[in-house]
């Protein structure tokens, strides 16, 4: 029997039940564009994030999000966990991997989240994604954000270039903030602002605080894989999130928890 989360006890369960109507729906539209069922594993790990995230306080917070990961199909990827559904920009099936989630490709690969960095307000905001795999050695590719000449963009990009992680939340210009994580972090790898003094950003299991000033957001979506029509990467992104400031400490507990349960019920 698994275990799955309730607020205040673990309750034991042989087969999915579900316990929490957002994760209910989610899984059946999944299964609806998969054309069949998910394993019974797999359900109750999806159930047990929604209602982990929930327990937390952290589910109201995310606006648009996609498990790149679980679903049997690349369209059962793309249905969204929350929000609008992303559209695809040339992904196909062989980019996809049930256990660790969607490839970029570094030139033409990328999802249009449909969601504006200004859909969230200036000084309450988040992006965050769970990377797998590492994009190429040497370069310099965003994770997630918006165009890097948009006042008040948001991005966080992998610069192997040079080592780092570079993160910009509500940020003007096109110089990016480096708090010194390295670029060789996989995991959960996020911002999240609710002052408009300063962010926090997390990677590689660390939480990190970054002194930047916000400036108005512009209405460009943000991508996922790129930032518009540049900086592609190479990496395997397994989910997404955008949306208003939140716990990452926590959402990258659940996200993990996700992703590994996940990669476990598949066989």
């Amino acid at each position: 029997m698994s275990p799955i989360y309730v607020p205040g006890k673990v309750v034991l369960r042989k087969t999915w039940q579900p316990m929490d109507a957002d994760a209910a729906a989610y899984i059946t539209t999944v299964e609806t564009a998969d054309g069949q069922a998910l394993e019974e594993k797999v359900k109750i790990a999806i159930d047990n994030f929604v209602l982990g995230c929930k327990a937390d306080g952290i589910w109201s917070a995310i606006k648009a999000s996609c498990i790149l990961a679980g679903a049997r199909t690349l369209s059962g990827a793309l249905v969204p966990l929350v929000g609008t559904a992303p559209t695809n920009n040339n992904f196909v099936s062989g980019d996809y991997n049930r256990k660790t989630g969607l490839v970029g490709n570094g030139s033409t690969k990328q999802l249009n989240s449909n969601r504006a960095n200004n859909a969230d307000p200036q000084n309450n905001n988040h992006n965050a994604v769970y990377v797998s795999a590492l994009p190429t050695a040497g370069t310099n590719t965003v994770f997630i954000g918006t165009e890097s000449s948009v006042d008040g963009r948001n991005v966080i990009l992998s610069a192997r270039s040079v080592g780092v992680v570079g993160f910009a939340n509500r940020i003007t210009g096109t110089t990016n903030n480096d708090p010194g994580v390295s670029s060789d972090s996989t995991g959960l790898i996020g911002h999240s602002r609710a002052s408009s003094t300063v962010y926090t950003v997390r990677a590689g299991g660390s939480r990190l605080s970054v002194n930047s000033t916000s400036s108005a957001a512009g209405s460009t979506n943000v991508f996922v894989f790129s930032y518009a029509a540049t900086g592609y990467t190479t990496a395997r992104l397994a989910f997404y999130s955008i949306g208003e400031s939140l716990d990452l400490t926590r959402l990258d507990a659940r996200v993990t928890d996700l992703i590994t349960a996940i990669g476990v019920a598949i066989p």
